[in-house]
């Protein structure tokens, strides 16, 4: 039986006066954070739905489980949500287009620059300005399959270093080796031409983590990468911003998404390579 799908008029979270914005005079990377579960009641899914442009609800209605279609409402709508915060704009009024990979940007741009990575339990959204940024998402229970796939996705490099490692140690470096490679390419914008295998996170030395490029990768002029890992939910984050100095991060949780953030005051994230090796 098909189930009808009823959309509210959108709900609008106004920027609060005292909301920490991205600023150019500041290296600042601010991360949202949302869960699909929270949409569950009715009213708040219909209300998220509000939001949503034809394409993207068009897009809603394609989903055949529930879980699916909370995962997509939530990404949707902590995307326009967080960039209202930022930008003189209502949520519902955002457009988005893709790049030639794939890569979703705002239409027309403002400055402002975004990723976001989801998964049933957990959507995140990253925004910067005046930086391309990339972040990748992936639940602890997957390392044991992301292990197994390895000399499909990782560089010859990386398999060397991982070999060395047994048990949960080697499950824990191929999580995080999968969600920084992910976190890269989605910040370069090349999607699928960007081969997984030719380029290479290598762990250990004065940069606690360093990225190296084949010889057939060409690194985009005059830009440096900074990457951190996190642990959220049951999630390790990955986050990629082309910086060449460490970033200061603000970290947001929208519960449900469309209610007013709270401020996450976890600190003492680690950005790699590690700055006392670029001294």
């Amino acid at each position: 039986m098909k189930t009808e799908i009823r959309i509210a008029g959108p709900a609008i979270v106004e920027p609060s006066a005292t909301f920490p914005r991205a600023s150019t005079d500041q290296e600042t990377l601010c991360l949202w954070s949302a869960y699909p579960d929270d949409v569950r009641p009715e009213g708040i899914a219909q209300s998220c739905a509000g939001l949503l442009s034809k394409e993207e609800l068009a897009q809603w209605r394609t989903f055949r489980f529930d879980r699916h279609r909370r995962e997509y409402l939530t990404t949707r709508a902590l995307v326009r949500v967080a960039l209202s915060q930022y930008h003189p704009l209502a949520p519902d009024a955002w457009r988005f287009g893709l790049n030639a990979h794939g890569k979703p940007y705002v239409d027309p741009k403002c400055g402002l620059s975004f990723n976001l990575s989801n998964s049933p339990a957990l959507v995140v959204c990253l925004i910067a300005q005046g930086t391309e940024v990339g972040v990748d998402i992936e639940p602890h229970e997957n390392a044991e399959k992301i292990a197994q796939l390895a000399p499909e996705v990782f560089s010859s490099l990386e398999l060397a270093q991982l070999g060395t490692l047994r048990g949960a140690e080697r499950l824990d470096r191929a999580l995080s080796l999968w969600t920084l490679k992910e976190a890269y390419i989605k910040a370069r914008g090349l999607g699928l031409t960007l081969s997984l295998n030719r380029f290479s996170f290598l762990f250990g030395g004065m940069e606690g983590i360093r990225l190296e490029l084949d010889a057939s990768v060409q690194n985009e002029p005059g830009q440096g990468w900074r990457f951190c890992l996190l642990d959220r939910a049951g999630h390790r984050i990955a986050l990629m911003a082309g910086l060449t100095s460490d970033p200061a991060l603000q970290q947001w949780e929208a519960r449900p998404v469309l209610a007013p953030p709270t401020r996450l005051t976890f600190g003492g994230e680690r950005w790699f390579p590690a700055a006392e090796a670029r001294a």
